[in-house]
């Protein structure tokens, strides 16, 4: 496991602070690897999802520290998403 995936595991349980999802996210970061959200919380696991939302390590690192905006960041190109749309903007609202 990178680096990378393994600091995003941990921020990202971080911020779910017990909270959890009705489904499953995972944020594939290009050229590090997977990260998977679900009720069990997030763990780093590229196995199938609700929804995927792709990114940069850079941005994915914005993300997490609060400089980008999850919507301004796909609104912009800068993220992708695909799948369930309602699940991301939850995960969004959870990031920001």
């Amino acid at each position: 496991m990178s680096d990378v995936v393994e600091g995003a595991v941990k921020a990202l349980n971080a911020k779910l602070a017990g909270e959890t999802l009705d489904g499953s996210v995972k944020f594939v970061i290009l050229d590090q690897g997977a990260v998977r959200i679900d009720e069990n919380g997030a763990t780093a696991d590229d196995s199938d999802a609700d929804c995927v939302i792709i990114a940069s390590d850079d941005v994915f690192r914005a993300l997490l520290d609060g400089e980008l905006n999850p919507t301004t960041a796909f609104m912009s190109g800068k993220l992708r998403i695909e799948g369930d749309m309602g699940l991301a903007m939850k995960v969004g609202s959870l990031l920001s």
